[in-house]
């Protein structure tokens, strides 16, 4: 059986395993950055939901931890006690001093609140009476509003539209009794912000869990499921180079085994098939031997007998009976070729001949073919001409069965070849194979034929079928050549000549 073609490399995009596992990882990693969006939306929602209330107390507590703060530290800077205080509340916020300066976190607050913040810190201490709760949201500044207008009508007010933001709450720090400063506190966190703090951790979080799944779905799904199909595939390369007993390994109830028990159920099949097809083959090639054997005693009789009625004693008187007498001669001896061709190809094929392994010399191959056909191609006025190519002295091979090969051509190419033709025989190394060549110049084969002149009892000249072949002799060609591992092939032009090539292996 022939070698099947393989394919050529696998391009990785195309392998069924990385492109389940690359949309496997890729949504495993969607989901993940969704969850991770989802965490920090839920995150800014519940630092939107935390209550004016609360939002006020916490100015309150963080500007009176500044206050006390400074208390103790005589001469440190509030600026930079904000600063680290802010760094550790986890919420925006924002220190305005007495001076102007404004120490903020990671989110500024509105300009216009700043100012009016800015403005009750220069009121004094009598803008932030002791008992008013901190302001927590903007229409809640309605006094500082009044103010304004109070101051407005002395020319001091600064009107603008409020900006739009999160809401704040004011609390003012006192040291020693005295408004030194005014703390904000905002009471959402903007996306940005969250994002920025939780970024990293959420990464290194969805790099662990996305290595990690990737990982066990390799050695939990993805790697059995590879060596199962690619154990499979090798099954089924082995069984279509002609390894009949390749089986794929069942294991599993999944699809996988399920492809591999019918894949080794159509194996057995196959099997039993291609075993009851070689029984069938080989009795039939056993019973065409015995048959055409069984067929050579009678039909040597009949020639026999022929032959005697064509004797002078035997002979009948009329013409018309001597006639008759010559063609059963003709007939038997012509059923007796196609017997022994038919034994002849029935040995070959069941490699019942057996065939020897020495060199034979060329030139003695071609003058004993030569001296078989002169004579049919001195009466057909064919010329015969011999070439061999230096270097070529031997072919290895069973020397009776290469001269059957070079016979069975050369008779072929007589039969075809009109008077005034010729018929050549040429030896010469081609690709390190030994070639043997018998070209004619007769009629040619035509193109449809040409596929079809190694089948037994094929005859490209229908007129022909009543001839002295038997349609047998280029299968036997073929067969043995084929027995001593070479090939044949043939090239035609109708009109011109036909080529047949013998290639040996040397």
């Amino acid at each position: 059986m022939s070698e099947p073609t393989l394919p050529g490399p696998r391009r990785w995009y195309r392998s069924l395993y990385w492109r389940i596992a690359i949309g496997f990882i890729a949504f495993l990693a969607a989901t993940l950055v969704a969850q991770g969006g989802l965490f920090l939306w839920l995150s800014t929602q519940r630092e939107a939901a935390l209550p004016p209330r609360l939002l006020g107390d916490l100015a309150a507590l963080v500007a009176e931890e500044l206050g006390d703060a400074a208390e103790r530290g005589s001469g440190m800077d509030l600026a930079l006690l904000a600063d680290e205080r802010f760094r550790d509340l986890g919420r925006p916020a924002a220190l305005v001093l007495a001076d102007g300066r404004v120490v903020a976190g990671d989110l500024e607050p509105p300009p216009p609140l700043v100012e009016d913040v800015r403005a009750q810190l220069a009121a004094g201490d009598a803008a932030w009476p002791p008992g008013r709760r901190p302001n927590t949201r903007r229409r809640d500044l309605r006094p500082q509003e009044r103010d304004s207008e109070t101051r407005g009508a002395r020319g001091q007010s600064r009107p603008g539209p409020r900006p739009l933001g999160p809401p704040w709450a004011v609390a003012p720090v006192r040291v020693n009794d005295h408004v030194v400063a005014a703390v904000m506190v905002a009471r959402g966190r903007p996306p940005a912000a969250v994002a920025r703090e939780l970024a990293p951790w959420l990464a290194v979080g969805l790099a662990v869990l996305l290595a990690a799944g990737t990982a066990l779905a390799s050695l939990a799904v993805f790697r059995p499921a590879q060596a199962r199909l690619s154990d499979l595939e090798q099954a089924a390369r082995r069984f279509g180079a002609g390894d009949l007993t390749a089986r794929a390994v069942e294991r599993g109830g999944d699809e996988v085994a399920a492809v591999a028990r019918a894949f080794n159920r159509m194996a057995d099949e196959a099997a039993a098939r291609e075993a009851a097809l070689v029984e069938a083959d080989r009795a039939r090639r056993q019973l065409l031997a015995d048959v055409t054997h069984e067929l050579r005693t009678p039909l040597t009789a009949i020639r026999g007998y022929a032959e005697t009625l064509t004797l002078p004693a035997f002979a009948p008187s009329s013409d018309e009976g001597r006639r008759f007498v010559h063609i059963v001669d003709v007939e038997a001896q012509r059923l007796e070729r196609l017997v022994n061709d038919l034994l002849d190809l029935a040995r070959v094929d069941a490699g019942g001949a057996a065939f020897e392994r020495v060199p034979v010399a060329v030139a003695a191959l071609f003058t004993r073919v030569v001296e078989r056909h002169g004579p049919t191609a001195a009466a057909a006025a064919v010329t015969l001409e011999t070439s061999i190519a230096g270097g070529l002295d031997t072919v290895p091979g069973d020397a009776r069965r290469l001269e059957q090969v070079v016979q069975n051509l050369t008779a072929n190419a007589l039969r075809h070849t009109p008077a005034g033709g010729r018929v050549s025989w040429q030896a010469f190394v081609e690709g390190g194979d030994a070639v043997l060549r018998v070209s004619d110049t007769g009629e040619g084969i035509g193109p449809e034929h040409l596929p079809h002149v190694f089948d037994r009892f094929y005859k490209a000249d229908p007129a022909r079928a009543d001839g002295p072949g038997t349609g047998l002799g280029l299968s036997i060609v073929k067969a043995i050549v084929e027995r001593h591992g070479g090939r044949v092939s043939v090239t035609s032009t109708p009109g011109t000549g036909t080529t047949f090539d013998v290639r040996l292996p040397r």
